[in-house]
């Protein structure tokens, strides 16, 4: 069993480094906010990320089958709602909701 001197030298070199790799972040992070970039991008990326995730999660999807229904569905309903609420949490609870119901129940092979 190790002695406590080197106990305690390793829990303070762990906290050190943990400690720095939380901070590091919100230095580096400090200067960029006042960059007009950053700003620009803070707007945009949030749909950009959407579109993507959207992409990404339909991509393999056969227009042919009938099993298409359940996410076509749940992104039709994901989208309705946030036009009418504008309230992302619910626009993904209640496409999610749509999808588990329609692919567990109606859909189910």
């Amino acid at each position: 069993m190790p002695d406590t001197p080197y106990l305690i030298a390793a829990v303070l070199v762990t906290a050190a480094v943990t400690w720095g790799l939380r901070a590091l972040p919100f230095a580096v992070l400090a200067p960029l906010r006042a960059s007009s970039t950053v700003q620009y991008l803070s707007t945009r990326m949030p749909a950009g990320i959407m579109v993507i995730l959207v992409v990404y999660c339909l991509r393999d999807l056969p227009l042919t089958e009938p099993r298409v229904l359940a996410p076509s569905a749940a992104l039709a309903v994901t989208v309705g709602l946030h036009l009418w609420r504008r309230n992302a949490l619910l626009s993904i609870l209640g496409g999610t909701a749509v999808h588990v119901l329609l692919a567990s129940t109606v859909l189910r092979s």
